[in-house]
């Protein structure tokens, strides 16, 4: 079979399973290696008060073994036979992936089944608490600890309502993480990893027959659920009712400005032309927010603008500039908002959205690229859109989205009265001045 590249569309055929189980292959025979990605449509949305970080800390158990794998197995049958894993938990979803040598395919595919149908064998108060450390561990490492590393969890907090169920992000409150109970895990296990829950995607060099036999003889034994409820729902107006904004004092290098603000949700046209937006604002170099407070005014180290695709609830675009010495918050948020000003009134040049398509067109071929990248982008339109064909359009979508579109998204969003801004001041440094508190509240 010819290698099927991205310009002609991938290959893709699907299968269903009685258990529910959706297959989706996709064969690419160009080199001798197969990526096995498996999607359980569940994630930090799913959540109830006080048991936030649930999702997540249940993604750490499924590497502790399962019916017939011990602890720790599944990484050193995984790496022993020349391939490479992990698993990652978003608002929406948690996905597990292995790429293998092709020849070590039905390795991956036990594996997952194994863990899918035997989990709670192995699930017992030693594993839950070890992965209880290790989670309280990445929170402590990645958010508590390092400079500015609250501000995702503070800006979301935010950004959303709070009984939304994306008000708390995925790593979830310490608190919460220490109510956990075994019994709550086990109960979460049942509920959302089934497979009338989940889509596993199966890309590279693979036989189509044999791989679908073997994805029968491992997982078609394995019952369905039909307890799970659906999120809550996510639900909001087009625009926020206004700013909200927190003033943090930290030990920081430098002050910050980072704000969100509420853009279309993913998978609609709307969408594909914030992003184009915030690419020709704030993504890399070439971008207007940096030649304008990093080159011109001189008054920030870096500036970015990013989109945060959502599905479920509105999608967030997420400005983030560090201040220059000497520069106030002041003099960049009206920088910031007289380039978004004009953006607004002029829309980008037919250059800027030349090279902003041509940005993301190379951005998406790039992932494409690996079989690992195309079992996941199928696996995220197979759960979050019901189709895993559409991925075959999505670029076209975006290189379709026309000047005035573009404009209109920034128009009707990138406005003050439409987002959350997080402002952070470094705390003085207290071992050159005895009063440095006293000196904090004058400059206040």
């Amino acid at each position: 079979m010819a290698n099927p590249g991205p310009a002609s569309g991938l290959a893709i055929t699907e299968h269903r399973l009685a258990n529910g189980l959706r297959v989706v292959l996709s064969e690419d025979h160009l080199t001798p290696v197969t990526a096995v990605c498996l999607w359980y449509d569940v994630g930090s949305r799913h959540e109830v008060k006080g048991r936030t970080g649930l999702a997540h800390l249940f993604e750490h158990l499924m590497f502790q073994g399962s019916a017939n794998v011990s602890n720790n197995g599944h990484f050193e049958l995984v790496q022993g036979a020349g391939g490479s894993l992990n698993g990652t938990t978003s608002f929406e979803r948690t996905n597990y992936f292995e790429t293998m040598p092709a020849h070590q395919l039905e390795l991956a595919l036990w594996l997952e089944a194994d863990r899918m149908g035997s989990l709670l064998a192995a699930l017992d108060d030693t594993s839950m608490e070890n992965q209880r450390d290790v989670v309280k561990n990445e929170r402590r490492q990645r958010y508590d600890n390092v400079p500015y590393g609250t501000a995702f969890e503070k800006l979301t907090a935010l950004s959303f309502p709070a009984d939304h169920p994306y008000h708390h992000t995925p790593i979830g409150s310490m608190a919460d993480l220490d109510a956990a109970t075994l019994e709550d895990a086990r109960a979460f296990f049942r509920t959302y990893y089934a497979p009338n829950n989940a889509v596993l995607s199966i890309v590279g060099d693979l036989d189509p027959e044999q791989t679908i036999a073997w994805v029968e003889k491992y997982f078609g034994s394995i019952p369905g659920h039909d307890g799970k409820q659906p999120p809550r729902d996510g639900t909001l107006p087009a625009t926020m009712d206004g700013e909200s904004r927190e003033l943090i004092r930290e030990d920081v290098p430098s002050r910050a400005l980072m704000a969100a603000y509420r853009l279309p949700h993913d998978g609609t046209r709307q969408a594909d032309a914030a992003d184009l937006a915030l690419t020709i604002l704030g993504s890399g170099e070439s971008s207007r927010l940096y030649n304008r407070l990093v080159r011109r005014d001189r008054t920030a180290v870096a500036a970015g603008f990013g989109l945060l695709r959502l599905s479920g609830a509105p999608s967030l675009g997420w400005l983030d500039v560090k201040a220059g010495a000497g520069a106030t918050i002041e003099q960049i948020e009206a920088a910031v908002d007289e380039e978004l000003a004009r953006f607004a009134a002029e829309g980008p040049t037919a250059e800027e959205l030349e090279r902003a398509q041509a940005q993301i067109e190379r951005e998406w071929l790039d992932r494409l690229t690996t079989v690992a990248g195309r079992a996941d982008e199928l696996c995220r339109y197979a759960v979050l859109f019901g189709d895993p064909k559409l991925v075959n359009n999505a670029l076209a979508k975006v290189l379709d989205v026309t000047a005035e579109e573009v404009r209109e998204v920034a128009a009707a969003r990138l406005r003050p009265d439409n987002r959350a801004v997080l402002v952070y001041e470094p705390t003085p440094d207290d071992s050159n001045d005895d009063d440095s508190s006293e000196n904090e509240e004058a400059a206040a």
